[in-house]
């Protein structure tokens, strides 16, 4: 498993039934891949995880594994129980995945024994590597860098942190602490520029669901340190960046995805699309984004 690059944490389609769209989502895969991203992150908070069944998480990632290909596949990991969790991970290295990304417990607000104690199960109970998922604005769950680094002394298959503290000081500290032995993804799509400047190799990105060239040009051009690239696409990308960042992020995301043809804005309750204000914002930033679109493009989407 090479823990680099652009990796989408990728929406879930539901047909007109509130179905997953299988159909849909091999080619939406197959779509980002060949744009360049260099995996698939099913089951995440984008992927609206929590409204899933299990059968249809196990189905999800059956189907993304197969779209893949020779690319990897990363399961995330979420449930309100250890147990489920637990049994999720078993599955998702059943299905072929490549990797897994951990989350805290869903609801309850542990304190460190208890969430060192979940996720240490789930990483015992594979041979995958891992990602641990840190993301203290929305779980209310913060692995501080001395934690993060207990874990890695520890497990030896924790070998990745997605970093979605919103702090790029934590990008640092845990380079610190833990050296080499980490590989540290952005988590947070307007922070993706500045968590390279402070050692991240990879971005769990939102908006690559409708612009995976542009997502994967901006992180390359980052990384290769071609600043005034970075910079200018950095700039026309902000505004729809910045949709990743908010409590409605996921029906921003797919209203995006609905309004460059690369997706649907259906969502499962009880989240709703949004309406009025909130969907002609949406639209105005949308329309402002094509009519001034880099020269970095991704290819058509044939859905």
């Amino acid at each position: 498993m090479k823990w680099y690059g652009v990796m989408p944490a990728m929406t879930t389609c539901f047909d007109e039934r509130q179905q997953v769209d299988h159909g849909f989502m091999t080619r939406h895969a197959r779509w980002m891949l060949a744009n360049g991203c260099t995996g698939i992150v099913s089951l995440g908070s984008l992927g609206e995880a929590a409204t899933l069944s299990f059968a249809e998480k196990e189905a999800i990632l059956r189907n993304v594994k197969s779209a893949a290909g020779d690319a990897p596949a990363i399961a995330a990991i979420s449930a309100l129980s250890t147990a489920e969790a637990v049994t999720l991970a078993k599955a998702a290295e059943q299905a072929g995945c490549a990797g897994l990304m951990v989350l805290p417990p869903y609801v309850y607000l542990g304190d460190w024994r208890e969430t060192k104690a979940h996720v240490a199960a789930i990483f015992r109970a594979t041979k995958l590597e891992c990602m641990l998922y840190n993301n203290p604005v929305a779980y209310g769950t913060d692995f501080v860098p001395e934690q993060i680094a207990e874990l890695a002394g520890e497990h030896e298959n924790l070998a990745a942190v997605k970093e979605s503290s919103t702090d790029v000081r934590r990008v640092t500290a845990i380079r610190m602490l833990a050296a080499d032995r980490l590989q540290i993804f952005v988590g947070v799509d307007d922070a993706i520029v500045e968590g390279i400047g402070a050692g991240a190799v990879g971005w769990v990105a939102g908006l690559v669901n409708a612009f995976p060239a542009e997502s994967v040009a901006l992180f390359n051009y980052a990384m290769k340190g071609e600043r005034e690239k970075a910079l200018e696409l950095y700039r026309w990308f902000l505004p729809l960046l910045r949709m990743d960042t908010v409590p409605k992020f996921v029906q921003l995301i797919k209203q995006v995805q609905q309004e460059t043809g690369t997706g649907c804005a259906r969502v499962r309750p009880p989240r709703l699309e949004v309406i009025g204000e909130e969907l002609e914002v949406t639209r105005v930033v949308v329309r402002r984004a094509l009519a001034h679109r880099p020269m970095v493009q991704s290819t058509a989407f044939s859905g």
